[in-house]
């Protein structure tokens, strides 16, 4: 996998992190994603954020 396509997920509630990738030149807008947080036991939004 490609570095520059990788993409930081990150919940501002817990601070947990996850990683994934995504096409820059198809998708301009920031990613949001309902992710399962270990902390808090549920499923919770993770927004894209700077690596």
């Amino acid at each position: 996998m490609s570095q520059d396509r990788l993409i930081q997920l990150k919940n501002k509630e817990t601070g947990e992190v996850y990683w994934t990738s995504k096409n820059k030149k198809l998708v301009t807008r920031k990613v949001e994603l309902k992710k399962y947080s270990k902390k808090l036991k549920k499923h919770v939004a993770f927004k894209e954020a700077k690596k």
